[in-house]
């Protein structure tokens, strides 16, 4: 067999090897093909991962307008409020790491399988910042600004409110988070309880 002859033989046995490839991993005539059990269910539990993360990253970094707020309106506070306010802005980054949604592991077409992209890869959760934008598209109305007291000793008690409620918040959101996403929570929630300590003993000084 001359040399051009074995090359079209072996560009052949390519070609029919990518054809058998593409279909074991799509549906005939290209359709797409609805996702397994297995498949919704890692995707329910991704939502579910999600959802818990995105309700954890709104509390952070609702606490952290809440900080600039106070600053904004009583600069003196701060050499007392900007390491807290430090603290704060690194746990909102954190929770936030692991995404805050999940693509839809709904059908597949032919053109992904073939591309080597499983279903189950979309049901893992996206890390963008647009991710916590609504499924819906629209836009979100604009978040009310913060008020601050006037008095600074009762926008420290303000603060010290909106640390423990946020402490709350993230302690109860552990019961129902994934192992290392709990202890998280949980280390974010004991720093907020101490914010809270600190900011009430800096009011009453």
């Amino acid at each position: 067999m001359t040399t051009t002859g074995r090359r079209a033989l072996l560009v052949a046995g390519a070609a029919a090897g990518v054809t058998a490839l593409a279909g074991c991993t799509s549906s005939p005539g290209g359709q797409a093909r609805r996702p397994s059990a297995a498949e919704r269910e890692a995707e329910r539990v991704a939502r579910a991962e999600a959802a818990l993360r995105l309700r954890s990253v709104t509390a952070a970094r609702g606490l952290l307008e809440r900080y600039d707020a106070t600053l904004a309106a009583h600069p003196a506070l701060a050499p007392r409020l900007t390491p807290l306010r430090l603290a704060v802005a690194a746990h909102a980054k954190a929770l936030g790491e692991g995404g805050t949604t999940v693509e839809p592991a709904t059908a597949t077409t032919s053109a992904t399988t073939s591309a080597g992209v499983s279903p189950a890869a979309s049901a893992a959760p996206s890390a963008h910042p647009s991710a916590s934008a609504p499924a819906s598209g629209k836009p979100t109305a604009p978040a009310a600004p913060v008020r601050v007291a006037a008095d600074p000793r009762a926008a420290l008690r303000e603060l010290a409110a909106a640390e423990r409620g946020a402490s709350d918040g993230h302690a109860a959101a552990l019961l129902a988070a994934p192992p290392e996403y709990a202890r998280l929570l949980a280390s974010v929630a004991a720093a907020c309880a101490a914010h809270a300590y600190l900011l009430t003993e800096g009011a009453r000084a």
